[in-house]
């Protein structure tokens, strides 16, 4: 249990860095206060435009990435198919996937004001299965391009992730997907009954 404890909270600091906060504080403003008040790359780049909104798109993946690899880490790096955790490294990144997810949405540095965790767990992901994060990747462009939205292409890969990880890993990893992506659902919850008692 101890490489899922030190899993857990690393992962949770690594996810409590406001990394949206403090790119708009360096132009002035809280994106908490602003557009749909969620501190993430979305309500970033409809502030500041794509170019200054990229280091918090890159900076949210690389948090969800970092707490997978130190979940790996921790309980020696076991791989399965193409680098997808397996056997004693499941639950530890798995955890430290969640941790960093949950410090993204009630992050310790920024007063539990945080985001919708969508590139926290992307990010994560690219660890806990690396083929299928390819394939969804692919699958993000296709459909940027088909849809013309790099909304709606970014939709298709996120949703499609847990049936493309079916591929290389077994089901009962499948479930712990979409028990991350019920987080996501969570906070988009959370952000529909906060704009009703607005």
């Amino acid at each position: 249990m101890i490489p899922v404890l030190v899993a857990v909270i690393g992962g949770y600091l690594l996810g409590s860095v406001p990394v949206a906060v403090l790119v708009a504080r360096g132009h002035g403003f809280d994106p908490r206060d602003v557009g749909d008040r969620n501190p993430g790359f979305w309500n970033m780049m409809e502030q500041l435009g794509w170019k200054a909104a990229v280091p918090v798109f890159a900076g949210d993946m690389l948090k969800g990435t970092l707490a997978g690899l130190a979940g790996l880490l921790v309980s020696g790096a076991e791989t399965g198919t193409l680098g997808s955790a397996a056997g004693a490294s499941v639950l530890p990144v798995y955890a430290a996937v969640a941790a960093a997810m949950i410090g993204h949405a009630w992050p310790l540095f920024a007063g539990r004001r945080g985001g919708r965790s969508i590139l926290a767990f992307a990010g994560g992901f690219a660890v806990i299965c690396p083929p299928a994060f390819a394939l969804g990747v692919a699958l993000l462009v296709v459909g940027a391009l088909a849809f013309r939205s790099f909304a709606w292409g970014t939709r298709l890969a996120v949703f499609s992730l847990p049936a493309l990880q079916l591929l290389f890993t077994p089901v009962e990893q499948v479930a712990g997907t979409g028990a991350l992506m019920c987080l996501i659902g969570l906070r988009f919850g959370q952000a529909a009954l906060a704009d009703r008692r607005a």
